[in-house]
């Protein structure tokens, strides 16, 4: 049977964060970011026991040890009052067993040499053997003793932060890894088994680099204790003179010779350089009741709206983002030709449009640089028509899952069975006749829907369902806050839990596709059947779970029937697992995992 955790605390150890935390066999030191203890004593090694003074800057704890008298000291982390109230409890636990060694000692049914594991004795017990358990390929198996850390990596450390930023981004999980690994009910692989993709999610989020924005600078008033300004940030004074290199160039030729840097902003503001370079077409109307700046006036240009744009394209534009590629393709007819999409139709909004695109080959260039990237190099090296150059890299599934095969036994009965039964005979379709009567059928169909009619009952009658189909539902929806919120937590705790259990039972039976592949060999059986019956033992004790809630549920003012009723799903899947593992005991032989049934 799995030991049973006594106590668990936060403490370093060689100046080194980790968990401590003692069982009824063992006492064990786990590093941050490990799974595997670098230090794990037996309880009946416990010599005698050190603690640090009441109110000392430091709380600490030494324990020494039969077969090591330097001993070790652990040093708790957690505040204070916390850390007080943890050393307490390991106290008056190691306490227990010091006494007892001593006793077992002076009798003579421990050796004082060694601490040997009992082979008969009343007071202490041989530590059970470890189940072992199914672990992913190339998991971290939980060693029974490490004698250093030194095997560690830094990909651990990384691998523990990673798991804990999902703990901290996912409550409901981080409930649910409290409650099952911290209990050692399941062990920190296998709770995240099978939930590598949250990992990977929560990777590539933080790996994502926030790229530079889309939009164009284009300061904007705001309201600051009740007056209009406007905030200039050293990020926006950035911006402004990345976007608008003409107002860098006027900042340094006149602050602070001319002007100081609060006169350089709020002339700037209010002159007509401003008001060009904002991103709106109706700025050009402004500029007409804009005062005149001697300063900012000079560094005017006249507005770039003539045919051909002011600054010429470099280079070749790629056939696939040239819109006009395809202009010979569409020549005039008739007597008027197609002005409906010429370009300057509309000469005022020219300048904006230029000036969107040159924002937009900025940002372009400084996600690819200035030299040709990968994608640029494979449209201009390419000659041909090919479509795989619009292709989008990141659209495409590169995990793809082909899935698992059936392995059905007979499967030829199986068709046979389907295609024919007993007393029928088979019957031969001509597939031209076939195709000759749904011609016939379906002739005249257009005309048959100038005809079509909707009765007003039924019209009615499906109205009057979607409507009581939403009342229903918004009255579920409300009735879901009668249950009240220590309830309600003790029904999601206690569902999560069971189906935590069942996920990890079922995975046993049926391996997922990253363990389906692998060789069926006597070891992994063995690991997959005590899995399983690990896992049945947990769920044997759901519906006990479940009755105490439903007990409860009266002092909470709540009808038991309606916990009942919402525990059922939980309780009918714990059943059908439960009854599943008994037909496996009774046949005496477990079934083969990559068969399903």
């Amino acid at each position: 049977m799995p030991s049973t955790v006594l106590c668990t605390g936060k403490a370093t150890y060689k100046k080194q964060n980790g968990t401590l935390q003692l069982t009824n066999s063992h006492i064990t030191w786990t590093p941050d970011g490990k799974v595997a203890p670098s230090l794990k004593i037996p309880n009946m090694d416990h010599s005698s026991l050190l603690c640090s003074k009441v109110g000392a800057a430091q709380v600490k704890l030494k324990l020494v040890l039969y077969s090591f008298s330097e001993g070790h000291t652990f040093t708790f982390t957690n505040p204070a009052p916390v850390a007080t109230a943890e050393r307490e409890q390991f106290k008056n636990e190691i306490t227990n067993y010091i006494s007892r060694n001593r006793t077992a000692r002076a009798s003579g049914q421990l050796p004082t040499d060694a601490p040997a594991t009992p082979a008969t004795t009343n007071n202490f017990a041989a530590p059970p053997p470890r189940t072992p358990t199914i672990r992913p390929p190339g998991g971290t198996p939980r060693a029974s003793s490490i004698a250093s850390d030194k095997s560690g990596s830094g990909n651990d450390v990384a691998d523990y932060q990673l798991r804990k930023r999902v703990l901290l981004n996912s409550p409901e999980l981080a409930t649910l890894h409290r409650e099952l690994v911290m209990t050692g009910q399941i062990t920190e692989s296998e709770f995240w088994d099978g939930r590598e993709h949250l990992l990977s999610a929560q990777a590539a989020m933080e790996n994502q680099k926030k790229g530079k924005s889309g939009q164009l600078v284009d300061p904007r008033p705001q309201t600051v204790d009740g007056e209009i300004k406007i905030v200039i940030t050293p990020q926006l004074v950035h911006d402004i003179f990345e976007e608008y290199p003409v107002v860098g160039k006027a900042y340094s030729e006149n602050v602070p010779s001319k002007l100081t840097s609060e006169e350089f902003w709020k002339r700037y503001f209010e002159s007509k350089l401003f008001h060009a370079n904002r991103a709106s077409i109706r700025s050009s109307a402004t500029q007409h009741v804009v005062k005149a700046d001697p300063i900012f006036d000079q560094y005017l240009v006249k507005d770039d709206d003539g045919l051909e744009p002011r600054k010429p394209v470099a280079g070749d534009v790629e056939m696939f983002v040239d819109l006009g590629a395809t202009a010979e393709d569409h020549g005039e007819t008739g007597n008027q030709g197609d002005t409906t999409m010429q370009a300057g139709r509309q000469k005022a909004a020219l300048p904006l449009i230029r000036r969107f695109n040159e924002h937009s080959e900025r940002l372009l260039k400084s996600a690819l640089g200035d030299g040709p990237s990968a994608k640029r190099r494979r449209l201009n090296d390419s000659n041909s028509m090919d479509v795989s150059q619009i292709e989008l890299d990141d659209l495409k599934d590169s995990q793809a899952s082909e899935g698992i095969a059936l392995d059905m036994k007979n499967s030829q009965r199986y068709f046979e069975s389907r295609a024919t039964s007993e007393g029928d005979t088979p019957v031969q379709v001509s597939v031209p006749q076939a195709f000759n009567e749904l011609e016939s059928c379906l002739g005249g169909w257009e005309r048959s829907l100038t005809h079509f009619t909707i009765d007003k009952k039924a019209m009615e009658a499906g109205l009057a369902s979607m409507t009581s189909n939403v009342k229903s539902r918004l009255e579920v929806k409300t009735k879901r806050k009668e249950i009240p919120e220590n309830l309600m937590r003790q029904m999601s705790t206690c569902q999560t839990a069971a189906n935590e259990f069942l996920r990890h039972y079922w995975h046993s039976i049926y391996p997922p596709p990253s363990q389906a592949s692998l060789p069926l060999t006597e070891t992994l059986k063995n690991q997959r059947a005590a899995k399983a019956a690990k896992m049945a033992g947990y769920l044997a004790s759901t519906r006990e779970k479940v009755e105490a809630i439903v007990k409860a549920a009266p002092y909470e003012k709540v009808d038991p029937r309606r916990v009942e009723l919402a525990m059922r799903p939980v309780l009918d899947a714990v059943n059908k697992a439960l009854a599943f593992q008994r037909n496996r005991i009774a046949r005496g032989g477990t079934p083969n995992p990559q068969t399903p049934r």
